[in-house]
């Protein structure tokens, strides 16, 4: 089985001193270990940081004497893995983990000796805000912001730093913060519109912010300044937002196909791992999944392959997988993942149990910053107090972050409440930006459903189950018998093959209000054509 190779670092220590440099000092001091990432990662990593000690000789200028007759015969040195890290960078892909982990180390002896280099100091935070998000430790987010500071603190972005102006905006975007992000991205963009690393923080501040059209064109800007796999596949994930799953996949297929580097390559066999999962197609999701973790045994394609797992009915090696992933990278999505699963199963001591890790996860992320105000809205809705889940997301949605998941789970909150007519405009906006998604439709024909709306409701909850008829294990079944109560799909919608999934426990229907409010669509949003 596919398994996660490298654990992500430990937590720093909460009382750690202060990322900061020693103020004088001729030589290299040597590494505190509360000050370097802990390396106590599996022997790969392990081998990782040692490189890290020569590529740092390589970084810093050293040269060894090479006989002249060696010159002639000798193949060039292959990169170390601070050279791989920094090349990744300059091309806009991710690294590897064992390379990030070695320029992490290596920027942070170099700081310690050149306290006044602003570049090096804004590439360390760089670093963090990554490594915080591809191990799921927020707490590497206030180191990211300490250094992103200090280099500012050295050398203004008016001065020309706006390398830690971007690391400002992708440290909000890590932290759900779209306006801050937003805020900083603009910006950048302002003083040097032909920077394309600003633009992905902007893509990713505008989606979340829900501003679709001004993502529509940051994506153009950065397409048209950057090429190959990372302007396919940013191309393919905004093909994706829109519900356009055909010209997202073609576009995530040509991504891997030019893909350049392992951890490259494994982000693009993820989307298309999501993309035929949202399409209703487990099996080929499993087997996208399963290369990506070939390609890339560090990448995070376990939980993908868990849910697609489940909707064929392999529960047990579902439940393997999530835990596999969950002890490498535990999100806060997975454990509501793997906490619904054994909800669907009948589990529900194992549940609460799961339900309880995510809450104190959600804590945990909170105190670091971290805003998952709709995860929370949406583990509230249908596990704890759906009125507590309406203020949260309605405080959210208040914050101008508007994006489709936040409407989404805000209508939902409100129905399952009992407020349905109010709840009707936000589903219909997230239908309106994503009329190919399973959940979304099925929200929508289900509040419907409750306001006694039942052509509408019957029509969409049939296309909410002809997308993915498995998309949730309790939502699904919970779907599937609504239409069954509507007298199935009509007659020009297919009804499809009811395949193995788990067997779901479905929840209590919000009693219909008497109210109906009209619905607010939003305008829509389209690329270019390709």
């Amino acid at each position: 089985m596919d398994v996660m190779p490298q654990q992500p670092p430990e937590s720093p220590d909460s009382t750690e001193p202060p990322l900061e440099p020693p103020e004088t000092g001729p030589a290299p001091p040597d590494p505190d270990p509360a000050e370097l990432p802990p390396l106590s990662l599996r022997t790969t990593l392990r081998r990782a940081a040692m490189g890290a000690v020569a590529a740092a000789v390589l970084v810093t200028g050293a040269v060894v004497a090479v006989p002249d007759d060696e010159k002639k015969s000798a193949p060039p040195p292959a990169p170390g893995p601070v050279s791989r890290a920094l090349k990744a960078r300059d091309m806009g892909s991710p690294a590897s983990l064992s390379d990030l982990t070695a320029l992490i180390g290596d920027r942070q002896q170099w700081v310690g000796t050149h306290p006044s280099d602003a570049p090096s100091w804004a590439l360390l935070g760089t670093a963090f805000v990554e490594w915080g998000q591809r191990s799921a430790d927020a707490a590497y987010y206030g180191r990211a912001e300490q250094a992103l500071k200090r280099s500012l603190d050295i050398q203004p972005g008016e001065n020309g730093n706006t390398a830690a102006w971007v690391g400002l905006a992708t440290l909000a975007n890590a932290r759900h913060d779209f306006v801050t992000a937003k805020k900083w991205g603009e910006t950048v963009r302002a003083r040097q519109p032909k920077q394309w690393n600003v633009y992905p923080a902007l893509i990713d501040a505008y989606n979340g912010l829900g501003d679709y059209r001004s993502a529509n064109t940051a994506v153009e800007k950065f397409t048209a300044l950057h090429s190959g796999a990372p302007a396919l596949l940013r191309t393919a994930q905004r093909y994706r937002d829109l519900g356009r799953r055909e010209d997202a996949r073609a576009d995530a297929q040509a991504a891997a196909d030019r893909a350049t580097t392992p951890a490259q390559k494994a982000e693009c066999l993820y989307l298309l791992g999501e993309l035929a999962w949202e399409r209703g197609e487990p099996d080929k999701a499993v087997a996208q999944y399963s290369a990506a973790l070939r390609t890339d045994r560090a990448h995070p394609s376990l939980a993908g392959r868990a849910r697609a797992m489940v909707a064929l009915g392999r529960t047990d090696e579902a439940e393997r997988d999530y835990k596999a992933a969950l002890a490498g990278l535990p999100r806060p999505e997975y454990m509501l993942e793997l906490g619904e699963l054994y909800e669907s199963l009948g589990r529900d001591e194992d549940a609460r149990s799961q339900y309880a890790q995510l809450g104190t996860a959600l804590t945990r992320d909170a105190g670091e910053g971290v805003d998952n105000a709709t995860l929370r809205g949406r583990f509230e809705t249908d596990h704890g107090d759906p009125a507590a889940a309406v203020k949260l997301l309605k405080a959210e949605w208040d914050r101008s972050h508007r994006s489709a998941a936040v409407a989404d789970a805000l209508g939902w909150a409100l129905h399952r409440s009992g407020d349905s007519s109010a709840a009707l405009q936000y589903a219909t906006r997230a239908v309106a930006t994503d009329g190919q998604s399973a959940p979304y439709m099925s929200h929508l024909g289900a509040i419907q459903q409750a306001l006694k709306d039942y052509g509408p409701a019957r029509r969409n909850l049939a296309e909410a189950l002809l997308i993915n008829p498995h998309f949730s294990p309790l939502e699904g079944p919970a779907a599937q018998k609504a239409l069954d109560a509507l007298g199935g799909p009509p007659a020009d919608v297919p009804q499809p093959a009811r395949g193995p999934a788990s067997a779901a426990k479905p929840r209590p229907v919000a009693p219909a209000p008497q109210r109906h409010a009209p619905a607010e669509a939003p305008a829509s949003h389209v690329l270019s054509s390709r």
